[in-house]
């Protein structure tokens, strides 16, 4: 059996990374994977201490110290019960969660000796479980009559149907785009997350019977109300995808567009679809002095696609400093090797042109004092100002959600205060009896791990509200 903590004679590492001129030309994914004999040894480094801050801060609560040993100890498939047990998704999460800011940056190993490299050891885990066949649809032990809707195949919107469908529930997705992921697909680009990996996961979903509505836009194509009337309850997992715009003058001219916008073209392309703004050049980086404005794991996601699209230069523009950016330092670090260059401290103040973008006008700032949060405020240096080339600006400055209750047509949903839906802390249910919501259109923009965990939680609560539903219909039938 292998030893356990083995961190003091044994130094962290990752699987291979590709260097950087290699990988900036293309859209693979930049870690390989580790071999048998590598993960082993890397598990092994676990202290399986008595207090698992890295399960702690993970939000899915995954068993992380039980699937370390046994993966340290030869047991993969144990491993991989242990990693699914918790999360729907975990081939998933082990390549796109940002676990410096998790699971890796809480283990209590780290300050010395470097973290264990968690997100790394299950990709293998999960990587290995596919290959040897371990990986299951979803299988009711047995079938229940009631029907569920889920309005978005995103991250929360899969985890709910997964879960329902293991209970047995008859399970119907209905999503507006055309394939099954959400932002898994058409937001995060190929190098964090190759697309035959959702691909393969949807394809499990469906023989485990979950049936999928792709193309079907909830408010056009089919309203709320009818979807009320086809099932037992509904689950709204829209997600968020409205973009936050730049306010400065100059944000109508040409070559100035959202992230979401700019990653869905350049996911598409790659898809092979045909993709007419990105064929026009509009969406295309080849040979642009590129500016991404935003400090967020989307605007790293921008700069590295820009990177590999070919672009003369790219820089990310953005108005904190490097230990404020709240997208994960391990990105930051992939986007410096790749040439991307960082202009902190700096916010644009005007985009110059005409017809189309041509520089930025920027100028620098200063934390100031710290506001409510605790986050010291940014505040503009007077006399700072300079100019950045610019034939493409990308804004990546977050995202707001959608106005569903005009969109479905359905005024009984109530927003909060920033514009997400309301739902009740316990049950998850919305102001509709029946109409539960997960995920970021409750939550706001955050990670997928979160919309994971989210999802599982709904699901739970789903169960339980058609659970009284139907022992309420049989009294009644009794009576």
């Amino acid at each position: 059996m292998t030893r356990l903590l083995q961190f003091t004679s044994l130094a962290k590492a990752m699987p291979e990374k590709r260097p950087p001129t290699e990988r900036r030309r293309d859209f693979g994914e930049i870690y390989g994977e580790f071999d048998p004999a590598q993960a082993q040894q890397q598990a092994s480094r676990c202290s399986q201490c008595g207090i698992p801050y890295c399960q702690v801060h993970c939000p899915l609560g995954n068993n992380i110290p039980d699937w370390l040993m046994l993966t340290a100890e030869g047991r993969l498939q144990e491993a991989y019960e242990a990693a699914a047990a918790t999360n729907s998704m975990p081939e998933i999460c082990g390549r796109i969660c940002p676990q410096d800011r998790l699971c890796e940056g809480n283990c209590v190993i780290e300050k010395g000796f470097a973290s264990v490299s968690i997100g790394a050891i299950e990709k293998y885990i999960t990587e290995t479980a596919f290959a040897q066949g371990w990986v299951a649809p979803p299988q009711p032990s047995r079938e229940r009559p009631q029907s569920v809707g889920i309005i978005g195949a995103g991250p929360a919107g899969l985890a709910a149907a997964e879960q329902l469908r293991r209970r047995g529930y008859q399970v119907h997705v209905y999503d507006r785009y055309d394939r099954v992921g959400g932002l898994l697909v058409y937001g995060i680009p190929n190098f964090k997350l190759e697309k035959q990996v959702v691909a393969r996961r949807h394809a499990l979903l469906e023989q485990g019977g979950i049936r999928f509505h792709l193309n079907t836009a909830v408010g056009a194509d089919v309203s709320l109300a009818e979807l009320r009337r086809r099932h037992d309850a509904l689950l709204i997992a829209t997600g968020v995808y409205q973009a936050r715009e730049m306010t400065c003058p100059g944000v109508g001219l040409g070559n100035v567009v959202p992230a979401l916008a700019y990653l869905t073209a350049a996911n598409r392309k790659e898809l092979g679809d045909a993709v007419p703004d990105f064929d026009s050049g509009a969406l295309d980086a080849r040979g642009k002095d590129v500016v991404v404005v935003g400090g967020g794991d989307t605007a790293m996601d921008c700069v590295r696609t820009a990177i590999r699209q070919g672009a003369r230069a790219v820089r990310c523009l953005y108005r904190r400093d490097r230990k404020n950016m709240p997208g994960s330092q391990r990105e930051v670090q992939h986007a410096e090797e790749e040439g991307v260059e960082f202009v902190w401290l700096a916010a644009p103040e005007a985009l110059l042109g005409e017809g189309v973008v041509r520089q930025v006008r920027a100028h620098r700032m200063h934390l100031g004092i710290a506001d409510a949060g605790g986050r010291q405020v940014p505040q503009p240096l007077p006399g700072s100002h300079f100019e950045l080339p610019a034939d493409l600006v990308i804004a990546a400055l977050g995202f707001d959600p959608e106005d569903l209750p005009r969109l479905f047509g359905a005024p009984e949903l109530k927003l909060g205060r920033w514009g997400t839906l309301e739902i009740d802390q316990r049950s998850m249910m919305t102001a509709l009896d029946g109409v539960f919501a997960a995920g970021d259109i409750v939550r706001g923009a955050s990670l997928v791990v979160w919309g994971i965990r989210d999802g599982r939680d709904a699901a739970e609560q789903m169960h339980r509200y058609l659970q009284a539903k139907a022992a309420a219909a049989s009294v009644a039938a009794a009576e």
